[in-house]
């Protein structure tokens, strides 16, 4: 199953993608958000689609897509979780998995506007592979951890790289702008997607491409992160694990290359849809 939710920034609806096409599902009752996977959502979703599929409309071609999930408690990431990566930012391959957070406020669209932030001259793209929580997970089993995964998704982890890194402090001043949190654009549930650990990512800029990688150079595997995070933290439904990126962000070019209003970045992976945002100045 293929989870969307449609329409205007802060009035997103929820929805279903099939092969017959995208439809509106508000009359399930519920948003796709922390309560909506702690009450097994997905699967009564499922049920109440068999019986009532046929009656919803479909979705307009064009309609905005917001992120998949409801503002989740959390978004957590993993840095430095490639091998050619950390290589190409001169970074220690880690011994145990960085951890940071982004804003909630940072989650946008998928196909939203990238705000370039105020006095920003760094700002980069990372592709990453997003998993989204399905229940409450705290001190869980490595061999158990994806019982507690609803499925995943597409997150562009955007960065300010001076914010970042030369601003003192921690990550979470680089990563937490608004709309660098880019997500979906839809939200697969686990069940169609075959080989988590073989899924190819990319992304452009201006139609260059500028990462090509695999999940299985992922050096912390999600059924390990999941149970990682799990010791130091409860993992709510609907939170974000956003898993790394790959080599070929622009801090990792010589010389080093940015965002700057105008630009367009496309990524996308395997089985998880693709997304486009455009940069463009704070106002």
């Amino acid at each position: 199953m293929k989870l969307i939710r449609f329409g205007l920034p802060g009035a997103e609806k929820p929805g279903i993608v099939t092969e017959k096409g995208t439809f509106d599902v508000s009359a399930f009752g519920e948003d796709f958000g922390e309560k909506f996977f702690e009450t097994d959502g997905l699967k009564r979703l499922a049920q109440w689609w068999e019986k009532n599929g046929s009656s919803c409309a479909e979705v307009p071609a064009g309609t905005r897509l917001g992120a998949p999930v409801q503002r989740p408690s959390k978004i957590i990431c993993i840095g430095l979780n490639y091998a050619d990566h950390a290589k190409e930012t001169n970074a220690a391959i880690p011994k145990e998995p960085i951890v940071f957070f982004k804003s909630t406020s940072s989650l946008v669209g998928p196909n939203d506007n990238l705000i370039i932030p105020r006095n920003s001259v760094k700002t980069d793209w990372e592709v990453e592979l997003a998993v989204v929580i399905g229940k409450k997970a705290s001190y869980v089993e490595e061999k158990d951890a994806l019982d507690y995964v609803a499925g995943y998704a597409l997150h562009n982890d955007y960065s300010e790289r001076e914010f970042q890194l030369e601003r003192g402090g921690q990550w979470v001043k680089g990563k937490s702008n608004d709309t660098f949190a880019p997500l979906g654009p839809w939200l697969v549930t686990k069940d169609e997607i075959k080989d988590v650990d073989n899924m190819r990512l990319w992304l452009t800029v201006n139609g260059k491409t500028m990462q090509d990688g695999t999940t299985a150079n992922l050096i912390f595997k999600i059924p390990f992160l999941v149970s990682y995070l799990s010791q130091f933290m409860t993992l709510l439904p609907g939170d974000v694990i956003s898993t790394g990126t790959p080599a070929g962000v622009g801090l990792g070019m010589n010389p080093q290359v940015y965002l700057k209003p105008g630009d367009v970045v496309e990524l996308g992976i395997d089985g998880l849809g693709s997304s486009k945002q455009t940069a463009v100045a704070y106002k």
